[in-house]
């Protein structure tokens, strides 16, 4: 097939040229969304009065022949065919004969690409909000079963105050609620359709474009034509959007990697989630957080590769824009495979609770103790004072902050009476935090039913 560009062209391509130009061996599977934007297209072509209903009826039918071998992995790709839409268009060509050249009135692949890119990133969010909920999903099962599971928690990785594994399950909870959210806010501005906007001045057969928006399930049309072109804002938004989810998910790891060492030994995973050293017999490694971790980094990357490829660029469409597919599409892959993993992970890991309350230290309380003074009417910052002091007295004498004697509290303070032994206790330190958000076990129901709740509305409005 001759190139679509090619009347005005007297010489062949650089074979180099058009190894570096063509771009069909990534944006291939943008199939799906080119044709059905070609469906589409055909409509409304055949609406303006542009094509007869016959016509668009043999494009229709020619189209869904090759969308029916692209599904079957039958389609095979020429030689010639430089990009999906040449692909798609050359093979309509062989099915249907010269009404194939119709299809292109008045379009340009400049609004097709960018047609195809918000149809298939709109597909893709609703792919990633599903996988995303699967690992809430996962996180929330954990929470419910640990309710009453007392562990440290960690300010600067050194034990502050007690906390429960499902307030530590919660909190990744609602750091994903909010990756969700960002990804259906992303929806909302790739949900705008450029289709009609032609190579950058607009469509002059006067398509209905909010017809062929409607056709397409997209939100609104395109406000300006050299705008609908050239915006790959919500390539950069959805990179991220990634990005940061990916950011997430190694704080997640990270957090479980130091859990499941020896040293801490809170945590143990599964077998069908990690793996083992080629030297060492002993070794049970924790590889599939460790790669999530990792894949942090290459999720940053694509985002960073999409920004440094945008910033230069004129009005309107350049062919570096070309380069906004394979970032984009690693990034949807990377989390594609990570998501699920991590799910997984979740899911089947083991909680040594005993090993978590064993590292429950009496020091953590003494906020508590400042806690204490507060509720005898001194003032927080003297009460802080005062429990930092008898913080210093234990470990002068060697003890735990419980092991004080009377006259050593008193020795602080004429404020400590001997009921402030009572503070000491793990479960009462939990329980005293009874605000919204905070750790007592009826804080954590409402939680668990405010979680439930949003993963219900996240389903009803997923797309």
């Amino acid at each position: 097939m001759a190139k679509l560009w090619g009347g005005r062209f007297s010489a062949d391509t650089d074979a180099l040229m058009k190894q570096l130009n063509d771009s069909i061996r990534f944006d291939i599977r943008l199939w799906d969304a080119d044709i059905r934007g070609s469906i589409a297209y055909a409509g409304a072509l055949a609406g303006a009065g542009i094509i007869t209903r016959r016509e668009a009826a043999q494009l229709v039918k020619g189209l869904r022949a090759v969308h029916a071998e692209f599904a079957a992995g039958a389609f095979v790709v020429q030689p010639g065919d430089e990009d999906i839409h040449t692909a798609v268009e050359r093979r309509l060509k062989e099915l249907i004969g010269d009404v194939a050249g119709k299809l292109h009135t008045g379009r340009s692949r400049n609004d097709q690409v960018a047609t195809d890119m918000r149809l298939f990133c709109l597909q893709a969010i609703a792919d990633l909000q599903a996988q995303i909920a699967q690992l809430q999903t996962a996180l929330l099962s954990q929470a419910r079963a640990h309710v009453t599971t007392l562990m440290p928690g960690y300010t600067h990785l050194q034990r502050a105050q007690p906390i429960t594994f499902a307030h530590w399950c919660l909190a990744y909870f609602w750091m994903l609620a909010r990756d969700s959210e960002r990804l259906a806010d992303c929806a909302r501005r790739a949900g705008v359709m450029p289709l009609g906007s032609g190579a950058l001045a607009g469509n002059p057969f006067a398509i209905d474009r909010q017809a062929l928006a409607a056709a397409l399930g997209f939100n609104a049309v395109s406000q300006n034509s050299l705008d609908a072109v050239s915006d790959r804002d919500f390539v950069a938004e959805l990179l991220f959007d990634c990005a940061l989810l990916g950011v997430h998910l190694s704080r997640l790891a990270e957090d479980l990697v130091i859990y499941s060492s020896a040293e801490f030994a809170f945590v143990t995973f599964s077998d069908a989630y990690s793996t083992g050293s080629s030297l060492m017999p002993q070794k049970k490694n924790p590889d599939a957080v460790e790669l999530a971790r990792a894949k942090s980094g290459r999720l940053t990357g694509n985002l960073l590769s999409v920004l440094t490829m945008l910033k230069g660029l004129p009005m309107t469409y350049d062919k570096d824009m070309q380069e906004d597919k394979e970032p984009l599409f690693d990034s949807l892959d990377t989390l594609a495979l990570t998501l699920p993993v991590v799910a997984g992970a979740l899911d089947t890991l083991h909680i040594n609770a005993d090993r978590m309350r064993a590292a429950l230290d009496p020091a953590m309380l003494a906020t508590d103790v400042a806690e204490y003074l507060v509720r005898r009417g001194v003032p927080f910052r003297e009460a802080h004072h005062l429990a930092g002091r008898a913080v210093a007295l234990a470990e002068s004498k060697g003890l735990r902050l419980n092991e004080l004697s009377e006259a050593d509290w008193r020795s602080v303070s004429n404020q400590f009476e001997p009921d402030v032994r009572a503070v000491f206790s793990f479960e009462q330190s939990v329980a005293s935090r009874d605000v919204a958000g905070g750790t007592s076990l009826r804080a954590i129901r409402e939680q668990i039913r405010q979680a439930r709740a949003w993963l219900r509305k996240a389903g009803k409005h997923s797309h």
